[in-house]
């Protein structure tokens, strides 16, 4: 069934992508796969994977690093966003998604592919992610998910890879379904699809267990400009060290463990355990010095369009003329949102215990209640009158019947 004549895939280097290969070449008459693996700091040596690509019958073998890229221009704008999808997952997957997405676009138009393809099946996330991110780059490419419809199971997928030479080495198999990056990793499937089980140790990469964490707390200064993480303990850092080196200080203490049952995009629940480290350390830093740099009007406003912004990003619809708005907003809140957050690191906690800001809008004078206490309290009366006016009204109205 001929529905391409050319085809960039989105590989991974694992059973499913790579037996994509000969299935869009034999079942579906593709004439040329080319494959694309995007490098996003999972931590895989990427070479082997272009070869084992190659030798899957592609014609081409793609390495594209995009930590940079996925960093600043998506990581960072989320936290700008303090993106928490149900107030929870800090998207650490989710946010890889458009940018492989605009990756395969970008790759199909220089190579004159007519398709693109990916290997998500029809049960999760990123399959909206991925299909609904590349139409609205470039609508006139075709989208293939062999995956979502050959309807094999995975023995038979790794059978019907062996027809065609593929090997799949026998190893101890892992129960559990793992995505990384940068950001985080994801883990699911296996025992965790029981919700009353408890994760063991094993699930878990990135963190300390709260057993094997330090008796004693560390103490991270973050610097943010307009929004931004641009500091670690006074040092002006890239984004990729920047996020790097605040895993390996918040991991070290067991920070960033979310167990959580999700509302899936496709409608069922789904146990859900993440790893993210940095990123809700710099969520929740970020925060903090909102709360200090922001008027209270903009601080409340900015928590719905918060939850707005998540569930665009959970739901694949990072470009779109809502997210697109809403990114305006979010930046333009930003223009006074600089300073430093100091926190406190332990036992799986990220306690913020300091912050200081140039555009600081918390007044010390009028705070205190000590002496020098600036605060005009006999305001206070005449301002409570009117304030409660209409209450008054109301009661009064009730009372007389």
């Amino acid at each position: 069934m001929g529905r391409a004549e050319k085809v960039v895939l989105a590989y991974s280097g694992g059973v499913d992508t790579t037996v994509c290969i000969p299935y869009l070449m034999h079942e579906w008459g593709v004439k040329e796969v080319i494959t694309l693996a995007a490098d996003l700091g999972q931590g895989e040596a990427l070479e082997p994977i272009r070869q084992k690509a190659l030798t899957a019958g592609a014609r081409e073998s793609l390495v594209v690093n995009g930590s940079e890229d996925f960093i600043a221009n998506y990581a960072f704008p989320a936290i700008q966003a303090n993106a928490l999808y149900e107030t929870r997952y800090p998207l650490s997957t989710a946010l890889a998604r458009p940018l492989i997405a605009k990756l395969l676009v970008e790759a199909a138009e220089a190579h004159g592919a007519d398709a693109v393809a990916h290997g998500c099946t029809g049960k999760g996330n990123d399959q909206v992610r991925f299909d609904v991110s590349i139409a609205a780059l470039n609508p006139n490419l075709k989208v293939l998910a062999p995956a979502r419809e050959w309807g094999m199971s995975r023995e038979a997928t790794i059978t019907y890879g062996e027809r065609f030479g593929l090997e799949f080495p026998v190893k101890k198999s892992s129960p559990y379904s793992i995505d990384q990056n940068l950001l985080g990793r994801s883990i699911e499937a296996g025992p965790l699809e029981n919700p009353w089980h408890e994760p063991t140790e094993e699930v878990f990469a990135m963190t300390q267990g709260l057993a094997s964490t330090p008796d004693d707390p560390d103490y991270v200064e973050i610097g943010f400009t307009q929004g931004i993480p641009t500091h670690l303990n006074g040092t002006a850092m890239a984004p990729v060290p920047l996020i790097e080196q605040l895993n390996q200080l918040a991991g070290r203490h067991g920070i960033g463990r979310i167990d959580m049952i999700e509302n899936r995009l496709v409608g069922i629940k789904s146990r859900e355990i993440y790893e993210a480290p940095a990123l809700m350390v710099l969520i929740a830093a970020h925060r903090d010095l909102e709360s200090l740099t922001l008027t209270a009007d903009v601080t409340h406003y900015k928590r719905g369009i918060e939850e707005t912004y998540s569930q665009l990003v959970y739901n694949g619809l990072w470009y779109s003329p809502l997210k697109a708005a809403l990114d305006a907003f979010v930046q333009q809140t930003q223009q006074q949102v600089s300073g430093r957050v100091r926190v406190k690191l332990f036992k799986g906690n990220a306690i913020i215990v300091g912050r200081q800001s140039e555009q600081a809008l918390y007044s010390e004078e009028l705070a205190t209640y000590s002496e020098d206490d600036q605060f005009d309290h006999r305001a206070a009366e005449g301002f409570i009158y009117v304030w409660g006016l209409p209450t008054r009204v109301w009661s009064e109205r009730l009372r007389r019947g």
